[in-house]
């Protein structure tokens, strides 16, 4: 594992957030935290039991509030809003799972549901990605709209490209995210085969670094339970954080 994991910190310790984020956000911090030694497959009775009771909590949360009033939620619209994304079409991901609670949150598979479980009870937008399909650090920056996003459309693969000065996260193979938090792409979504994850947690003041922390802490104490051979290393950014 010892090579693995030296690319593993080597993608952490490479990791950017662009200044021109910043700009639109100067109170954007996030939690870069990467998993080794972890053992996929579908979801299973451990990450049933923790997306069952982080749905009880989320609707004990929100009880009769709107879900775009919620502090954090309300903070992500605004972001969206800066860099051009219509919030009531393109949802911040926190926000697209807390509003799939009355019917359930997805299940899909150990390592997602985990994450996801994480996210609606911090309220904290959470992405995970397979590390090994990473081709270099990640970056959080303004797109050019030249960057290759490959998705799904109408059930078919396809290569789109992001907005002009949209936020993305990317790689150097590729837009990795779109609109900050709002959908992934398929090259590097966790699946079964996944051992190697870096989860990327974001906050605004909201929530801050102290809350980028907490969901961090509970993500990691779920996620060793789950993998006692699981190793952790993490990065908060910008630095000053």
């Amino acid at each position: 594992m010892t090579d693995g994991w030296d690319r593993a910190e080597a993608a952490l310790a490479g990791a950017e957030v662009s200044p021109d984020v910043l700009a639109l956000r100067p109170d954007y911090v996030v939690l870069l935290l990467v998993a080794g030694g972890l053992t996929g497959g579908p979801s299973d009775e451990q990450s049933e039991s923790l997306l069952a009771g982080a749905e009880r909590d989320a609707a004990a949360r929100v009880g009769d509030s709107r879900i775009e009033d919620l502090e954090h939620v309300a903070q992500w619209r605004e972001a969206f809003r800066s860099f051009g994304a219509k919030p009531q079409r393109t949802r911040n991901s926190v926000e697209a799972l807390l509003r799939r609670i009355p019917d359930g949150l997805p299940r899909v598979n150990r390592l997602t549901d985990v994450y996801n479980a994480v996210s609606v009870a911090r309220v904290v937008p959470i992405g995970g990605e397979d590390l090994d399909r990473y081709v270099g650090p990640p970056r959080l920056v303004r797109a050019t709209g030249d960057e290759e996003f490959d998705t799904v459309a109408s059930g078919e693969p396809v290569v789109e490209s992001p907005e002009p000065g949209e936020v993305v996260w990317r790689d150097d193979a590729g837009v990795t995210c779109r609109r900050w938090n709002w959908r992934q792409c398929r090259r590097t979504q966790l699946t079964d085969d996944t051992t190697t994850a870096l989860f990327i947690l974001d906050c605004l003041a909201a929530a801050g670094a102290s809350g980028a922390l907490a969901a961090g802490a509970d993500l990691t104490d779920h996620l060793a339970r789950m993998n006692p051979d699981a190793r952790f290393a993490w990065r908060l950014l910008p630095g000053d954080a």
